[in-house]
């Protein structure tokens, strides 16, 4: 069995699962979107309870120091997003865009993709993480392609195909891993086993360690979203329903960081073994640069802030590929601000596309005069999510840049280059968006504004307040990771 239900882990798997198995069969929407979000909160209540007792690692689950920041941030946005969803997807269902039958398959795959995520980060087994992330994938390609249009349908398929991709050099990796520790720990189901192979890691084979974090760094780094291998990310955005957009940017792509972490976890612990950080660091650079200037030429306001996650989690890779205590809790925080704040913006930028009906930038005009709440909250969010100060998003980006300085001054240039970049970008798209007298249609929405709020009001409180033991605990996992 992977987990007993009695259990907080075991929780946090089964209460998405059977709810998805009802949500099929329930075709009232508020009954329906009212499960959908109670069921999360449960989610998020059992992954809370992890933190009273941390149950012992077993063959298949475990909950440690590092991925229990993972588990909690993954239920929590979950939450926020049901409860925006709620708002989202009942306008989509009056103006028709969504049938009830889709309706019901939609709530069902949105648990699916919660406990598939779960699951990824819960995994003890490198294979089950691995076939986690796989249902993680194909969920998110079936909510992609919901509104069956032809751009949704060629997004969902070109998510289909390259994911598949990266799955499969992500496949390839994990079998290398396991031929690597098979000489050590024998045959049979311990050498997918991550407390063994973390336990026995300075005794694997160095050569079979460092090919195969190659191909696990393609692999998922495709997840990540990482350029070159990003293609699929700005489509899926663009074209997918808003709730799917905020879980892929707030949680997915951490969840895809979070195997890459344990892998480079593995590499550290072994002396002959390559440092994974120079590929991390590379690879999160050419993200950050790559992502701040195309962001100047989107015209779709979905497509921009895809961009935008790019760009993020190149900072995010690069602030763990540099590795030390103050990198690594650089790297945590950003990975904390950002899924709270991206999944602000899109949770403002979903109802501003349903009252402008359009997500034409172009076409979208003065939402402060128009829209005053749902204007400033974009105009709060585009600013924490630039690294404006107090807000917490500038607190990681100063420690991510500080950190630099002190240990590669040169590789500090082009970060801080990659930075500007995005930042003048952001502004610019977000003055005429904001500002200025409004323009085009404007619908009246019936938005919950509740998750938009809650999440800027924890981005700007972190800017200005860490507790304590956030603050130690977040210090401890930073030192874990190297």
């Amino acid at each position: 069995m992977i987990g007993m239900p009695s259990s907080g882990e075991g929780l946090i798997l089964a209460i998405p699962l059977v709810t998805a198995v009802i949500l099929i069969f329930i075709p009232n929407y508020r009954i329906s979107a009212g499960l959908n979000a109670s069921s999360a909160f449960l989610s998020l209540l059992a992954a809370l309870s992890l933190f009273i007792r941390t149950p012992e690692p077993g063959p298949y689950l475990l909950v440690d120091d590092l991925n229990i920041i993972f588990i909690v941030l993954n239920t929590f946005v979950g939450f926020t997003a049901s409860v925006f969803s709620a708002s989202y997807i009942a306008h989509e269902l009056e103006t028709g865009r969504l049938t009830k039958t889709q309706l019901r398959f939609y709530h069902a795959m949105y648990q699916i993709l919660l406990f598939s995520m779960s699951l990824s980060l819960l995994a003890n087994n490198i294979g089950l993480m691995w076939v986690a992330i796989e249902l993680a994938t194909l969920t998110t390609v079936l909510m992609v392609g919901i509104y069956r249009t032809h751009e949704a349908l060629e997004a969902a398929w070109k998510y289909f195909i390259l994911g598949s991709v990266g799955i499969s050099l992500a496949l390839f990796g994990t079998i290398l891993v396991y031929m690597a520790a098979r000489p050590v720990v024998g045959e049979g189901p311990d050498g997918m086993v991550w407390t063994v192979l973390i336990e026995h890691a300075a005794s694997l084979d160095p050569g079979l360690l460092n090919l195969a974090f190659v191909f696990l760094m393609l692999g998922y780094g495709t997840k990540v979203g990482l350029a070159p291998l990003h293609a699929w990310l700005p489509d899926a955005h663009a074209e997918g329903p808003t709730p799917v957009s905020a879980v892929l940017s707030g949680l997915l792509l951490n969840v895809a960081l979070h195997a890459v972490l344990r892998f480079k976890l593995l590499l550290a612990a072994n002396p002959g073994a390559i440092a994974p950080g120079p590929l991390l660091v590379t690879m999160g650079l050419v993200s950050l640069i790559f992502a701040g200037f195309m962001m100047y030429r989107r015209k779709d306001i979905k497509r921009l802030f895809a961009y935008s996650s790019i760009e993020h989690m190149g900072i995010i890779a690069f602030a763990f590929g540099m590795g030390g205590p103050l990198a690594n809790f650089a790297g945590l925080l950003h990975m904390t601000m950002h899924s709270l704040t991206k999944s602000a913006i899109f949770f403002a930028v979903g109802h501003i596309a349903q009252a402008k009906d359009t997500q034409n930038i172009a076409e979208i005009r003065g939402l402060t005069v128009s829209h005053p709440l749902l204007g400033w909250g974009l105009v709060v969010g585009v600013a924490a999510i630039a690294g404006m100060p107090p807000l917490g998003v500038f607190m990681s980006e100063f420690l991510v840049v500080s950190s630099t300085f002190a240990r590669a001054p040169l590789l500090a240039i082009p970060l801080v280059i990659g930075l500007l970049v995005a930042f003048g970008a952001l502004m610019l798209k977000v003055h005429g968006l904001a500002f200025g007298e409004p323009t085009g249609v404007s619908h009246p929405v019936k938005a919950s504004y509740l998750p938009m709020i809650a999440h800027l009001g924890l981005v700007f409180t972190a800017g200005i307040y860490l507790p304590p033991p956030l603050v130690t605990w977040f210090q401890h996992v930073a030192v874990l990771l190297h």
